[in-house]
């Protein structure tokens, strides 16, 4: 929209068909005066300007403050692109098949762009999902509102069964004629920014309304395929999405009830003409031929709409027309709220919290009406609730009251791990070749976690990207949940900080559900960045498994000879171009069983090194330890050691492995005498040293 009164006047003498003279005579004045308004050589004097205002059907504020007029719900119509001469089609968008028309991506993909469309310095974004089914005149209302007669139209045309999209429109439909009800799904940000910018210049509004495949994120925050928004119409039986947007920065002077609307169709032909497809509800706009821009509205028709705020913060809504959850995991109401709830639980709990040194980013709630009656009340999710331990340990970080060594079972733990970073193939990181430090937390869990053992990897926003049971943990291990933090999750705020973000982002796949190896990251970083983000999760593997063996130092005085006391390592440090060595025999397995007289009956599954400098046969010590209350585990004796496998009995009662072996086995039987206490009200561990006993 023109900022100046002179370019203001002639878009609106376009917009509303007049020429110069007309308006001259409308407001009593020569043709010669409006054309010096027009360029802007004179301006009109204050009852002159009310007069304009009056001829061209705005408010005199329109007219003083250069605004985009409002405009009656009854110019809202639907406008469709038309096909292209050179007779290409389109079966769909390709953006829509890139995600699942599921609930839980949908929960997913659209709280995390709410997130990163928090206002810097506001309150945490107030992220709302509200249920409504619509039947009887509650629907006949919306429809009417919404202009149905015209969408159905289209999309009956467009409901091709030979196409995937096709088949779905068309059971859309279907199902609305049969059971004549209709599920609205409307998402709502606060404090956010909203959709802002020009109609069709660079802007959040057309990005997200009229632009397929555009992230425009900096900063390294969000995703970088600009897919998310997809999964708005995917989550559509019609691929209907319609938005009302409050800005937090004007536009055409104007900043609530921005009100637009996307019909995501394939190509298909309607009463004698071609359509490529996709069409938007809006107002003609005055400059460019069957285009429909954004409508300035008002609260009736946002009631109508179902797209009705309640308040003046900057945020937007998102109406899905027919929603569903495509993997059938939802089929009714309730259901549908159950996996919002749920999904929202699992990605966004650290989201959710708030401590000393960091705020919440995101408030998530969720509510179910029909008929606007209440059927689930709106409720805010409670991350400590869902989530205890990791909460605990994603709270103890925000507060600053983690620990080094862990005294107490309620304790978190924090180490760092390091990420190696790759430089930019365009030369703009500086910190290409250097380190960022992650933080990983581990705090204790109880036996009601029903997912216990766990890592969960996170970045900026603090959305769950992953998470995965760790495996090879000693036996008898005390029960953890573990949160890696990495990039700027770490609160570091250095360049490191932000340069391992920016990768970690670009080695995640369009669902955000790993990092793994992409095409971004391989076309944006020098070579290796793929080999170093997949060492950095092992190595965060690597870290929890150290952290949870004995440390070192707690062996009873009557251990035994004199051995190498260093605790068990996976994997030896890193040395360029070298592949990773395992210098220390590991645990592979433990099976064991108590038998009749109270001791463990063990049989132990030793992985060898592969690669050995030492020309001396490899012996090793197994050393049994009993965990029970909250403190360290206590050593106890074998009664007897069975070698199995690949390895032999010393005569110091250690067990001396073949030269070429990969792996060793052997059984064990604990020494009831050298029990703390009972072995049922223990658990067992089997730590691996090796000694320094000659075999002849």
């Amino acid at each position: 929209m023109p900022t100046d009164f002179a370019d203001w006047l002639a878009y609106m003498l376009g917009l509303r068909g007049l020429s110069q003279k007309d308006l001259a005579d409308a407001v009593g004045v020569t043709p010669a005066a409006v054309n010096g308004w027009v360029n802007g050589r004179a301006t009109p004097r204050s009852e002159k300007m009310l007069a304009i205002a009056a001829a061209l059907e705005v408010t005199g504020l329109d007219a003083l403050h250069h605004r985009m007029p409002t405009s009656g719900s009854d110019a809202l119509e639907w406008i469709f692109r038309a096909a292209p001469e050179d007779g290409g089609r389109e079966g769909g968008s390709a953006a829509g098949f890139a995600f699942a028309a599921s609930l839980d991506v949908l929960a997913r993909e659209a709280t995390q762009n709410s997130i990163d469309e928090r206002l810097p310095g506001g309150p945490p974004v107030d992220s709302a999902y509200t249920l409504h089914e619509l039947s009887g005149p509650h629907l006949a209302d919306f429809l009417d509102a919404v202009g149905w007669t015209a969408v159905e139209e289209h999309i009956v045309a467009a409901a091709d069964p030979g196409q995937k999209v096709g088949r779905v429109l068309r059971d859309g439909l279907e199902l609305l004629h049969r059971e004549k009800r209709l599920v609205l799904l409307r998402v709502d940000d606060r404090h956010a920014t909203g959709l802002t910018g020009p109609e069709f210049g660079d802007g959040r509004f057309a990005r997200v309304v009229r632009r397929t495949l555009d992230s425009g994120k900096a900063g390294g925050q969000g995703g970088s395929y600009g897919l998310g928004k997809a999964a708005l119409w995917a989550a559509s039986r019609f691929g209907l999405v319609l938005v009302n947007s409050t800005l937090s920065t004007p536009e055409d002077g104007r900043s609530e009830y921005r009100i637009s609307g996307r019909l995501e169709l394939p190509w298909h032909r309607h009463e004698g003409s071609e359509y490529a497809g996709p069409g938007w509800f809006g107002v003609p706009d005055a400059e460019r031929s069957h285009t429909a821009r954004s409508w300035w509205g008002d609260e009736k028709t946002a009631s109508r709409l179902h797209l009705a705020r309640g308040d003046d913060a900057p945020g937007t809504s998102f109406l899905i027309v027919g929603a569903y959850d495509g993997s059938g995991r939802a089929e009714d109401l309730e259901a549908m709220y159950e996996l919002l709830v749920e999904s929202l639980s699992k990605n966004f709990w650290a989201a959710m919290i708030g401590g000393r040194d960091a705020d919440a980013k995101v408030r998530c709630s969720v509510a179910a009406y029909r008929n606007g009656v209440s059927v689930r009340p709106q409720t805010y999710i409670d991350p400590h609730e869902v989530e205890p331990a990791r909460s605990r340990a994603v709270q103890a970080f925000l507060d600053g009251e983690t620990v080094e060594e862990v005294t107490d079972r309620g304790q978190v733990l924090r180490a760092e791990v390091p990420l190696e970073l790759r430089a930019r193939k365009d030369g703009s990181l500086e910190t290409g070749e250097g380190s960022h430090r992650a933080v990983l937390l581990i705090a204790s869990t109880d036996e009601h976690d029903p997912h216990p053992d766990q890592i969960t990897f996170m970045r900026s926003s603090r959305m769950v990207v992953k998470s995965k049971k760790v495996g090879e943990l000693p036996l008898g291990h005390r029960a953890f949940q573990a949160v890696l933090l990495a990039g700027n999750a770490t609160l570091e705020g250095t360049p490191e900080a932000a340069a391992a973000e920016q990768m970690l982002r670009a080695s995640e796949p369009p669902d955000h559900n790993d990092w793994v190896g992409t095409e971004d990251l391989t076309a944006t970083y020098e070579r290796g960045a793929r080999q170093k983000i997949l060492e950095f999760k092992h190595e965060v593997e690597q870290k929890v498994r150290e952290l949870l063996r004995p440390q070192q130092g707690e062996e009873e005085e009557d251990a035994g000879p004199v051995v190498l006391t260093e605790l068990l390592r996976l994997g030896t440090p890193k040395t360029t171009g070298a592949p990773k060595v395992r210098a220390f025999p590991t645990v592979k397995a433990v099976e064991g069983v108590l038998d009749g007289t109270g001791a463990w009956n063990l049989t132990v599954t030793v992985r060898i090194p592969q690669q050995r400098r030492s020309p001396d046969p490899l012996v090793i010590q197994a050393v049994p330890r009993f965990w029970f209350g909250s403190g360290p585990g206590a050593a106890v004796a074998w009664k007897e050691v069975i070698p199995l496998e690949h390895c032999d009995l010393t005569p110091g009662g250690n067990l001396v492995c073949d030269a070429h072996a990969t792996q060793v086995r052997f059984r064990a039987v604990t020494d009831v005498t050298s029990h703390p206490v009972v072995g049922a009200m223990s658990r067992v561990s089997v730590d691996i040293r090796r000694t320094q006993e000659v075999v002849a």
